[in-house]
């Protein structure tokens, strides 16, 4: 694996570099919709940079869309199916992939309609959130943030991932979810999300980051 050289970075400069490449992106497909995805574990807050990242573009005047992964979750009898804390169920079933590709993803397609599900699972409660659909004007940016996203075909037009080392996840991550760190080991092993990623991000110290610094 070829080392990946990091430059240290400041969160709001880190949001103003991202505004401008989703600014200048142009889906790959030929669709109207950008769709941008910020992967990280749970302790590395992805919905942090997310939240960040849709206010700036929202105050540059771009429509942003957020949605979050935890909103389609499968239900609790599949995701549990092998006990609240089986790390392999955690990674391999609980996201429900298929819903995010025909809710949200497919609808943005060259030539959909843009009307998508924004939510469709409360996870605490296990209940359908029962929310209307939402019709996004052309060139509003889809943003979703949440972890262990990579590598699953979904369509993105840029994805960052933010790297923690297996320090510094045990370290942040709370007693109990230590569960879930297998699950984070079998995702660098298998998706390689560094590299995979369009943009790295280390999050290892939540105040000082550091990012690969890619071209624009």
């Amino acid at each position: 694996m070829t080392a990946i050289r990091l430059h240290p970075i400041s969160w709001p400069r880190l949001t103003a570099e991202l505004a401008d490449r989703v600014e200048r992106l142009t889906p790959a497909d030929g669709g109207a919709w950008p769709r941008v995805l910020i992967d990280g574990a749970p302790a590395a807050r992805p919905e942090r940079l997310a939240a960040d990242l849709a206010e700036e573009l929202r105050l540059r005047g771009r429509a942003v869309r957020r949605v979050r992964s935890r909103a389609f979750l499968r239900p609790a009898s599949i995701r549990l199916e092998y006990g609240h804390q089986d790390a392999d169920a955690y990674l391999d079933l609980w996201l429900d992939s298929n819903a995010l590709f025909r809710e949200v993803f497919a609808p943005l397609d060259p030539g959909g309609n843009g009307r998508v599900l924004p939510d469709l699972r409360d996870p605490d409660t296990d209940r359908s959130t029962r929310s209307p659909y939402v019709e996004l004007a052309p060139g509003t940016v889809l943003l979703l943030d949440g972890p262990l996203l990579l590598g699953r075909w979904f369509p993105f037009d840029l994805t960052v991932h933010l790297r923690m080392s297996e320090a510094a996840l045990r370290r942040r991550t709370p007693p109990q979810e230590q569960w879930t760190l297998p699950a984070f080991a079998r995702y660098q092993e298998e998706v390689h999300p560094d590299e995979a990623a369009d943009i790295l991000v280390r999050a290892d110290d939540p105040e000082r980051p550091a990012w690969n610094q890619p071209p624009p």
